[in-house]
């Protein structure tokens, strides 16, 4: 196994912290200031788990840099003071640069018992493809 390094411990908390904030920003009807502190916290503890080097480099990749743009460009709006306007285009940037792990997400999604079985039903089976190393 691997060590978990004191900074990586706090990273972990910032990111379940700011996802929370995130989440009561959006649910309590796009509250500007919980969103602001749910993206702060959010890419504060990002840095802390992976390292600033790391998080430079996914970030400023040159094929990530629309999803760069548009991520840092909505939470900048929400900021600003449109936290509706500034959520949809974070979102669209968050897509952006999390594609390539979507399909992996989704096939570990499969293997958990109530999710697979809902996930592999005829219907939602078409909408959500399976990873090209796990086709039949």
């Amino acid at each position: 196994m691997f060590e978990i390094t004191d900074l990586q411990k706090i990273g972990v908390g910032l990111v379940g912290f700011g996802t929370a904030f995130l989440f009561l920003g959006i649910l309590l009807l796009f509250d500007k200031g919980l969103l602001a502190i749910g993206n702060i916290l959010f890419i504060c503890g990002l840095a802390c788990v992976i390292g600033l080097e790391r998080t430079f480099r996914f970030f400023f990749q040159k094929h990530k840099a629309r999803g760069t743009v548009a991520f840092f460009g909505g939470i900048t709006v929400v900021l600003l003071g449109w936290p509706l306007i500034g959520m949809l285009v974070e979102t669209y940037g968050f897509f952006l640069l999390f594609r390539g792990f979507f399909p992996a997400a989704i096939n570990f999604m499969r293997r958990v018992p109530v999710l697979g079985s809902i996930l592999n039903m005829p219907g939602i089976r078409s909408l959500v493809p399976m990873a090209e190393d796990e086709a039949i």
